[in-house]
């Protein structure tokens, strides 16, 4: 049997004279900074102080023992490198094994009878790109960083969220493993779906020894009980299991996850079958359709998963740290699951990171999370010449096989906005026909999808039309980003269109107030100090925050904290009026997939997790909009519409009480409006005239309630809005139940308090609020859990609340 020695231990990095320790996984970065020899990155304005580490070349170097590749009752001994990064030499003894440059392929080299000092020689990254740049010629891109030359994570060369901190490393395991006869190198299932008898088709690849040419050998896959075998006398088999009366693997919100172990065993065929290799993968049984036809709103985009239409509550992915190789299972389990428990039913991992580790598709196999795969490309024109093609080739055939028995993957996309950036950001004229990644968008990458993984759908980019009969980015067709909004207009405009489908748009705020003081010891904060605008990549991104509440507040001016519990509140805001608005006109458009749920370190973001894994109050917005049911009060083009959206599996009778209000909390009309809303469905209705409140006035607003939920319609900017001096009492009740941690927040209003917003993380840096933003109106009680907060007084909590206040 194939027998498995991980290579994790004794390895050291050399540093001038010194030879360092080494963490393998691991990167350079990690390495010096366990060594003290670089200050942390993260923090104030360290980063550049760093960025030599990434222009130099590196060594890492370790003993590799004669015990371990010669082993008498083996034929073979591979050396196998799930990643390295990226440019690599790789000699053991002073041979010579191979050359790398791909970070996102594993490498395997034969070291049979070999040994001594296995030494990994990696080039600087930006060497590598200007090596390749001097073969392909000029590309153009949107920073000013070589990142489409080079196989590797983009966004380590720096990104409008994300610091210029250029790795190099064993970024992922690496090990010795001893064969004999015969291998499994690859097996592919795929996995169909027949009323409810599930098929899965195993297509096995096998390596034979020189000595195990010619030899019989036999396979076996089992999986539910269900049992299949082959005789090969080649290098493939295909084994095909019919499973009766199996469970469907369903998105979250839509049913159960069950998972099946399948196991493919490789043999010697005859009376004693002698074992060889094993393989085992748990999958899902489930069927998964894009359905991208036209009709009379243009050409739709929607996800059908068993049958079912799903509208897409989705959220985009970034690598959830700069130095990848620190993100362990469990850090993957944490984050998904704050993402799941939001309501997100999609992560789409995004085209400028990475393929992530089998890790985080295992927890979305159980959460129900679907996960929309980029292939890596983003935001630039790629050449399609050696040697980039080959490796790109490559790269697509290593990671579709590897990800392929995850039932959450639903989709393969080719890049992010590079069909729109050659069409609209002129490439197009500069390239002058020099090739651009087209080429991989719209031929490569599809055929190698239908060859491997034919159960999934592709599509060639986000955002995508369909075809050049139509522009990438039109909203009536296929994908679209919504990035005018943030950039130029206000969040109100959201509601102007209503695209097919929206696979990205989101709205910057700073991160978490204990995030900050923590990334930026000892400054006096305050939006344009040297540490905030360090920790803010967007161009112009201040501005465009200012100008976002300017356009509802009145500026705070020397009022950090008011300013930035009010960017919070615009973030919040503005995601929550795209994802009503788009929700709400469901079946045309069919999702939302907001940028962006996660940091990568601390900065001012899109993210509704922080940096130090702190949830902004946008998150808890997105846990109000993206549940299965919603309330919405929006303009329409006839007047004020009162939305209600049903996306569970039963029916709702939904008993809506509109109340008219004044700001004063006096009460106008009501009205209660009896909706019935079929399963996953909307009801739209025009709000009676007497319940539309007075837009001249400034006074009045109108309130939607019904069971739990609540929507509210302001119809002026908040500075315009007649708000009273809020006024609320504040009381905290410690539990009673053991829990010494957690406290209870009981706010009372005595007048309207809008947007009322506890930061617990003022509290202590771990203390975490159920809850974000509240509206009360006079006469309500908000009840807000508070853990990690032991002993905390209420007058700590007062200083911690904050609300919308009067002009």
């Amino acid at each position: 049997m194939k027998e498995v020695v991980q290579l994790t231990e004794d390895w050291g990095l050399r540093h001038g004279e010194r030879l360092l320790s080494a963490q393998v996984p691991g990167c350079v970065h990690t390495d010096l900074l366990a060594a003290g020899l670089i200050p942390d990155p993260f923090l104030g304005v360290n980063e550049p102080e760093v960025a030599w580490v990434g222009r130099r070349a590196w060594t890492y170097v370790r003993d590799v023992a004669a015990t371990d590749t010669t082993e008498e009752v083996h034929e073979r001994t591979d050396l196998v490198f799930d990643g390295l990064d990226t440019a690599a030499t790789v000699t053991l003894d002073g041979r010579e094994l191979g050359r790398t440059r791909n970070m996102h392929r594993h490498h395997r080299f034969d070291v049979t009878g070999h040994h001594g000092l296995l030494k990994v020689d990696f080039a600087s990254a930006y060497e590598e790109a200007a090596a390749v740049r001097a073969l392909t010629g000029e590309r153009p891109n949107v920073y000013p960083e070589p990142f489409q030359y080079i196989r590797k994570m983009a966004c380590s060369f720096g990104w409008d969220w994300g610091p210029t901190l250029v790795t190099a490393g064993i970024w992922r395991p690496v090990r010795l493993e001893r064969w004999s006869t015969a291998r499994l190198a690859g097996v592919r299932p795929l996995v169909t779906v027949d009323d409810f008898t599930g098929r899965v088709e195993v297509r096995v690849d096998i390596e034979r020894t020189e000595q195990g040419t010619g030899r019989s050998l036999a396979v076996r896959a089992t999986v539910a009980g269900v049992e299949a075998h082959a005789v090969v006398d080649g290098t493939r088999a295909v084994l095909t299991l019919d499973v009766p009366d199996i469970s469907l693997w369903w998105p979250r919100g839509y049913g159960a996850q069950p998972l099946y172990d399948l196991d493919v065993a490789l043999a010697e065929d005859g009376p004693e079958a002698r074992p060889l290799d094993s393989w085992r993968r748990r999958i899902g049984f489930r069927d998964v359709v894009l359905d991208r036809s036209e009709d009379e709103h243009g050409t739709g985009f929607t996800l059908i998963v068993n049958g079912a239409r799903v509208f897409v509550r989705g959220v985009n992915w970034i690598p959830d740290d700069v130095f990848p190789s620190r993100v362990t299972p469990e850090r993957y389990r944490t984050r998904l699951r704050q993402t799941a428990e939001a309501g997100v039913d999609l992560v789409r991992i995004w085209g400028g990171g990475i393929y992530e580790d089998d890790a985080f598709y295992d927890v979305c196999d159980e959460l129900g999370l679907m996960v929309w795969q980029d292939f890596l490309f983003a935001c630039a024109a790629y050449p399609e010449e050696q040697p980039l093609r080959g490796e790109v080739e490559a790269e697509a055939r290593d990671n579709v096989v590897r990800l392929m028995p995850h039932p959450s993957l639903v989709l393969w996309n080719g890049n992010n906005e590079n069909l729109w950036g050659f069409r609209d950001w002129d490439w197009e004229s500069g390239l002058a026909g020099d090739s651009w990644g087209g080429g991989y968008y719209l031929d490569l990458l599809p055929r190698v999808v239908a060859e491997l993984d034919p159960t999934r759908p592709y599509t060639a980019g986000s955002p995508w039309s369909g075809s050049w009969d139509h522009h990438p980015n039109d909203p009536a067709h296929g994908t679209y980003h919504s990035w005018e909004v943030w950039n130029r207009r206000d969040y109100a405009e959201y509601r102007d269109s209503v695209p097919r489908f929206v696979s990205e748009f989101g709205w910057q705020a700073p991160p978490a107030m204990a995030t900050l003081r923590r990334a930026l010891p000892g400054e006096r904060l305050a939006p344009d100090s040297s540490g905030m605008l360090h920790h803010q990549k967007a161009e112009d991104g201040n501005g465009k925050l200012n100008r976002g509440v300017e356009r509802h507040f009145v500026l705070p001016e020397d009022d950090f904290d008011r300013w930035h519990y009010l960017t919070q509140v615009v973030q919040a805001r503005a995601i929550a009026t795209g994802i009503e608005h788009w929700r709400s006109h469901w079946p045309v458009c069919a999702g939302t997939v907001v940028w962006q749920i996660n940091d990568c370190w601390p900065v001012s973001s899109w993210a509704a997790i922080d940096g130090d894994g702190r949830l902004k109050p946008v998150y808890h917005e997105l846990r109000r909009v993206y549940a299965d049911r919603l309330l919405v009060l929006q303009p329409g083009t006839d007047g004020l519409v009162l939305a209600v959206v049903n996306q569970a599996a039963e029916p709702w009778q939904a008993p809506v009480k509109l109340r008219r209000m004044r700001a004063d909390g006096t009460e106008v009309a009501r009205l209660v409006l009896n909706a019935a809303v079929t399963a996953r469905s909307v009801h739209r209705q025009s709000v009676p005239e007497e319940l539309v409140p007075d837009e001249q006035s400034g006074k009045e607003f109108l309130v939607a309630d019904c069971d739990d939920l609540r929507a509210l319609r302001v119809p002026v900017p908040d500075k315009d809005f007649a708000y009273p001096v809020p006024h609320y009492e504040v009381a905290v009740e410690y539990s009673v139940s053991g829990d010494a941690g957690s406290v209870d927040v009981v706010v009372t209003a005595r007048t309207l308090v809008r947007d009322l917003l506890l930061q617990a993380d003022r509290l202590g840096p771990d203390a975490v609020c159920d809850s974000g933003l509240r509206t009360l109106l006079p006469g309500e009680r908000a009840r807000l859990r508070v853990t990690g907060a032991a002993g905390v007084e209420v007058n700590a909590v007062r200083a911690a609340l904050y609300c919308v206040e009067p002009a």
